[in-house]
């Protein structure tokens, strides 16, 4: 396999150790990002020694774009995959009680994140032979539940990376862009880790994802064509 530069944002989740371990073990140069210096240094020394922590406060375009700026020092010359696995929940009961600062944290964390990372790496993912991005969204999307505030971030950030694709596709087509970069969405129910089954031992997490399937799924991404998945809603959900 060719390796390729991966940027993991939410780098400091089990989602995010998962994913970084199992590209930098695919041969990949990993780039692990989080808001906590102690938490993404501690989760990079978990994932491997071959991957690199930085601090960026991901919901600031500035900070993104000082991010870009900090990878360039590294001698990166660009950006190939983007997982982004920032997000966050808050529950409801019913449309009633949804609350301003339950929307206002979904908004910064699911939506203004995503965007932030998509604008600023958009151009050197278009320029990649392989470039990738994903991010993880929920089965509600396409069954809303009145736990609407985390429903309707989401569904803002499918929408967003939608029109990643569209704009890799359309890049393709004119013939400014080498055909190789695919925007995707992996739909989860939830996530489940080693640790949550510690844990809870006598839960099964019927329908969860293991972070594990995650990261291979995450890591497959290159190894197909990005016509076929581009734009495409990938169900890892059990």
């Amino acid at each position: 396999m060719t390796a390729f530069t991966v940027l993991v944002t939410g780098g400091s989740s089990a989602s995010g150790i998962a994913v970084a371990r199992a590209m930098a073990a695919a041969g990949h140069r990993v780039i692990t990002v989080g808001s906590d210096e102690a938490r993404i240094k501690a989760a990079a020394a978990e994932a491997g020694a071959a991957v690199t922590p930085l601090v960026c406060d991901l919901a600031s375009l500035d900070s993104v774009r000082d991010l870009a700026s900090a990878i360039a020092n590294l001698g990166v010359q660009g950006i190939d995959g983007v997982m982004h696995l920032v997000g966050g929940w808050r529950g409801a009961k019913g449309i009633e009680d949804q609350t301003d600062e339950d929307w206002e944290a979904l908004e910064r964390g699911a939506v203004t994140t995503l965007r932030n990372v998509s604008r600023v790496f958009y151009g050197q993912l278009e320029a990649s032979a392989h470039g990738r991005f994903a991010m993880v969204s929920s089965t509600t999307v396409s069954a809303p539940t009145a736990a609407a505030s985390y429903v309707a971030a989401k569904a803002a950030a499918e929408a967003w990376t939608l029109a990643v694709a569209d704009g890799f596709r359309r890049a393709q087509e004119a013939g400014t862009a080498d055909g190789g970069s695919a925007a995707v969405i992996f739909v989860v129910k939830a996530l489940v880790d080693a640790g949550m089954r510690q844990l809870h031992p006598e839960r099964r997490f019927p329908g969860f994802t293991d972070v594990e399937d995650l990261a291979a799924a995450a890591v497959g991404l290159f190894d197909q064509p990005a016509s076929t998945l581009n734009g495409q809603r990938i169900v890892l959900a059990k």
